[in-house]
């Protein structure tokens, strides 16, 4: 057993503990990474907040990077000292959905018996198969991927779980064309990376919708070529004016209901919505079925971006060292561990495009 430093939830909604907890050594077709930065994404927070249930007490946290410091047994392509990003994709490769190159949708079941305990030997959660609000983890080797050796650790956190779900939802999931429409509703990290994902797939409009005129300014910076308010009364009339017609895609960036429901009045015919934020468990959406019927339009539900980390990670950090992908503008500001509950603070406030935690 080793002893690390871990922000545990005992909790829902109360602040999260800074403790330290043992942390087993790795087991077969494990590998332990000591982390050097872990983002602060929206779900970690959600899941905190007791949003989609969950056991206590808890370590959140998916989102990271930082160096193998040891191996379990089978282990192949990566050494002790490589660099790599954390993601919370744990797939088994062998069933229906990891054969059928769905990898994020993996049918075995979640692991329960994780490698976190308690210093009196009680359990706590590897949330997300990452508990990354730590020094440490110890994750499975599907989790990994292997990073050049002179990537900057903060950026590289960010492609384990925002960067990929935006531009995944955009290039995989909805399968963009050059030449179509996107509207991107929210552009929060999720949305940027889902606008910077058209940019890079040849989208001819991309229309950012966002609360405040801030937030569409920066979606402007990373690609977007024009820019709506969603107080507007009918924001997709206004839209649907710069485009001319009406979105090949709508990328739901949000987690919000009222984002649901306005969705598909943004679409063209044969249109789709790319569902990508998480509401909380129990809220519903209403529609006309008739209408999506007979315009030929479709929901499609994205979870990270449909990803096989293997092949479209190394993709993403090749687009970043030709500076065809902002991964440093992403970073709004790093934060010790100590600090985490001002760090969740200041990501709810909706200001921060990422905050990152780092690790001496």
């Amino acid at each position: 057993m080793t002893q690390i430093k871990a922000a545990v939830c005992h909790a829902h909604g109360a602040p999260l503990q800074i403790e330290t907890v043992n942390l087993r050594a790795p087991g077969m077709g494990e590998v332990e990474v000591t982390l050097k930065a872990c983002a602060i994404c929206h779900s970690d927070i959600h899941f905190a907040e007791g949003a989609w249930g969950g056991k206590l007490p808890a370590i959140f946290g998916h989102e990271a990077a930082g160096h193998v410091t040891a191996i379990g047994e089978g282990i192949r392509g990566v050494a002790v000292g490589d660099p790599v990003v954390v993601t919370l994709i744990r797939a088994c490769g062998t069933c229906a959905t990891c054969g059928g190159g769905m990898p994020v949708l993996c049918a075995t079941p979640p692991r329960y018996d994780g490698p976190l305990t308690t210093l009196d030997g009680g359990p706590i959660v590897q949330a997300m198969d990452s508990g990354a609000f730590a020094e440490r983890v110890v994750v499975d080797q599907s989790q990994i991927v292997k990073l050049p050796a002179d990537m900057d650790m903060v950026s590289a956190s960010l492609l384990a779980c925002g960067v990929i779900t935006g531009v995944g939802a955009v290039v995989n999931a909805a399968g963009l064309r050059a030449g179509q429409d996107v509207v991107v509703i929210g552009a929060g990290g999720v949305g940027l990376n889902a606008i910077q994902g058209a940019r890079i797939a040849g989208a001819r409009r991309i229309i950012a919708v966002d609360m405040t005129e801030e937030k569409l300014a920066i979606a402007r910076d990373f690609g977007a070529t024009d820019g709506v308010l969603a107080t507007e009364e009918k924001p997709w009339r206004v839209a649907k004016k710069a485009m001319g017609k009406g979105a090949d895609v709508v990328v739901v960036t949000v987690g919000a209901i009222p984002a649901y429901d306005t969705a598909p009045q943004y679409l063209a015919m044969g249109g789709k919505v790319i569902m990508v934020g998480m509401p909380h468990s129990g809220a519903t959406s209403t529609y006309e079925p008739v209408m999506i019927a007979a315009t030929g339009q479709g929901m499609i539900g994205s979870k990270m971006g449909d990803v096989v980390i293997a092949r479209d990670i190394p993709w993403l950090v090749d687009l970043y060292r030709q500076d065809r992908l902002k991964l440093d503008e992403l970073v709004s500001k790093t934060w010790p561990l100590d600090q985490i509950n001002e760090a969740i603070a200041d990501t709810k406030t909706g200001a921060a495009k990422r905050n990152v935690i780092v690790f001496d």
